[in-house]
């Protein structure tokens, strides 16, 4: 599963635009390469530079606005990997972690992340089958209702 796949046409396909890289709020980087993973920073749900919702999922923020938020983090992700290395240049994604910001009581956290997952899968097939975890958290940046990061496995460098 090394030779190029055509990620960006796929994007196209789905009516899928990549947005700019969110800047980071504070001192890390959005994403980083190592031999052939590319690890992103945790990704919030941002759109032209500010939070799609705020608050604790179960209380302030449904589940299914929080599951699509999860989906805007993914696509963040994207724009990372994508202004790093390219995004015809991953093979597969091999992880995904997401934080849920959730009330006392709320246990849906593997629904909310599913936003990410079933994204990665619409976009790239059986090479968006991943390892997860979906944590429930007291509190996340800025309010954010979730989180998300993603390590990717890329093609070797030319």
């Amino acid at each position: 599963m090394t030779e190029t796949q055509n990620w960006s046409a796929r994007l196209t396909e789905l009516g899928v635009t990549l947005p700019p890289v969110v800047p980071p709020v504070a001192a890390y980087v959005p994403a980083l390469r190592t031999g052939n993973y590319v690890y992103t920073s945790g990704q919030l749900p941002i759109v032209d530079g500010k939070l799609t919702t705020k608050g604790k999922v179960g209380a302030d923020v449904s589940e299914d606005d929080a599951k699509v938020g999860a989906r805007t983090c993914a696509l963040n992700a994207l724009a990372a990997i994508d202004a790093l290395v390219g995004i015809d240049s991953v093979v597969r994604i091999i992880k995904v972690v997401g934080f849920v910001a959730s009330a006392e009581g709320f246990t849906g956290q593997p629904g909310v992340v599913n936003g990410a997952s079933e994204f990665f899968g619409e976009i790239f097939g059986e090479a968006g089958a991943h390892a997860r975890s979906a944590v429930g958290v007291a509190e996340l940046p800025l309010g954010a209702p979730v989180e998300v990061e993603v390590i990717a496995e890329v093609r070797t460098e030319a």
